[in-house]
């Protein structure tokens, strides 16, 4: 059984016969860490491109530039246009397919004309889960380092750390259209929304949250350790306020939590949510 160290070897001698890659960089955690040590070993050489749109918020675009030039990363952005596909639009199960493919069409055109391996970040647990946008990186020759060595989550964080890579212990960022309930349309609108929501939290000291958009109605998911917080008298009214300027008519406390892919389907019930403010009609 490989150790950490070993897949450590093992990912820089895949990258040394590689040549050239062009890592899909986010910022996050995964792509973090494979950009990094691409530009480790092969310099200028490793290509990172963020693909720029409306689902990607002002927060993870500058948290990826930062830490490109922090890194001395060659890095550029490129505008995608994912929005713009009704199919990506309509935000049915497969909506990250459609985002991938706009993603990574673009991407190995332009690694064609510098004859780069494109690769991503998947990671060896991100195998198990629903990911449609495998599909897309398969279609598109798209390579997956970090899951062929069989890096798990956990590993990348510590592998990050030792680097001294800042998004070590960062939490996950799916793109805002995941915060919005399947089959409910991704908007600019409903973007801007969600994306106003979160900042606000996070200005406030929250860390790990999501809010998820069920059309007229924000539900706050936070971190266990973050919640008792949230009942505080000052911070509801506060919040209440926020989210009712920002345009949400129903403002709603999930005692579940946070939790990944919890909008993957309508909800049939409220019972696990706390009302935190509903405006008069």
């Amino acid at each position: 059984m490989l150790t950490l160290a070993d897949k450590q070897n093992e990912l820089r001698s895949l990258m040394r016969g590689m040549g050239r890659v062009l890592v899909a960089y986010s910022g996050g955690v995964d792509s973090s860490y494979l950009a990094a040590t691409a530009t480790d070993v092969l310099g200028s050489d490793a290509n990172c491109i963020i693909g720029i749109s409306p689902s990607v918020s002002e927060f993870q675009r500058t948290q990826a530039r930062d830490l490109a030039q922090s890194r001395g990363f060659n890095f550029r952005e490129i505008k995608t246009e994912e929005i713009a596909d009704e199919n990506y639009a309509a935000n049915g199960s497969d909506r990250c397919f459609f985002c991938k493919d706009e993603l990574y069409s673009r991407l190995v055109s332009e690694a064609s004309e510098i004859a780069a391996v494109v690769i991503d970040g998947t990671n060896a647990d991100d195998l198990s889960d629903h990911r449609p946008g495998r599909i897309a990186a398969a279609n598109h020759g798209v390579r997956s380092p970090l899951a062929e060595i069989g890096f798990s989550k956990e590993e990348i964080r510590d592998a990050s750390r030792e680097l001294g890579l800042p998004t070590w212990d960062i939490p996950a960022s799916p793109c805002l259209s995941s915060r919005i309930a399947t089959g409910v349309p991704v908007t600019i609108e409903r973007l801007d929304k969600i994306e106003r929501a979160e900042a606000y939290l996070r200005s406030i000291g929250f860390r790990e949250f999501r809010v998820r958009l069920h059309d007229d109605l924000a539900r706050i998911e936070i971190a266990a350790s973050e919640m008792l917080r949230m009942f505080d008298e000052v911070t509801i009214e506060a919040v209440n306020k926020k989210f009712s300027s920002i345009g949400f008519r129903h403002i709603t406390l999930d005692l579940q939590g946070f939790r990944s892919g919890s909008t993957s389907a309508r909800p049939q019930k409220v019972g696990n949510l706390i009302q935190i403010s509903k405006l008069e009609s």
